[in-house]
């Protein structure tokens, strides 16, 4: 039995970001067998805080992409309001797909198959520029922000 559609779509996207780099980030594997699990670099945004900074997080995909979301996790050490204090990152596109049960955001702001590594990366980054105060993962960061 050869690869399971996850892991091609994701050696196409591998391929794709090698061949046409997209500016703010770079992405590659942690390790050369596995291609669920990538390790990626992003350059702070032009005027924010983090302008002139290099963020090194992880993205781990489930077998199920693009059907699931990945998770990513900031392996640098980060201080921002959606971002957990142990690097995790708390965006809507990551969230899993379909009706949130708390009422916060909509089913077309969740995780959609269409997302690829670049749009995720280019959502985040973002989110660095722009943070969404309305609903923090790490409540002393968006403290800070308002005051």
């Amino acid at each position: 039995m050869g690869e399971p559609q996850s892991a091609l779509l994701l050696r196409k996207q591998l391929a794709e970001l090698n061949k046409n780099p997209v500016e703010g980030f770079s992405a590659g594997l942690i390790d050369d067998n596995d291609i669920f699990k990538w390790e990626v670099l992003i350059i702070g945004p032009p005027d924010t805080l983090y302008e002139g900074g290099f963020f090194k997080a992880h993205l781990i995909f489930p077998r199920e992409y693009p059907l699931r979301p990945p998770k990513m996790k900031f392996i640098t050490d980060i201080w921002h309001p959606n971002i957990e204090k142990n690097g995790d990152v708390c965006i809507s596109i990551l969230h899993e797909p379909g009706d949130d049960k708390w009422g916060y955001e909509k089913a077309s702001e969740r995780w959609l198959p269409v997302h690829t590594v670049e749009t995720i990366l280019i959502s985040v980054i973002s989110m660095l520029a722009d943070p969404n105060d309305e609903s923090p993962a790490n409540v002393d960061a968006a403290v800070l922000r308002t005051k």
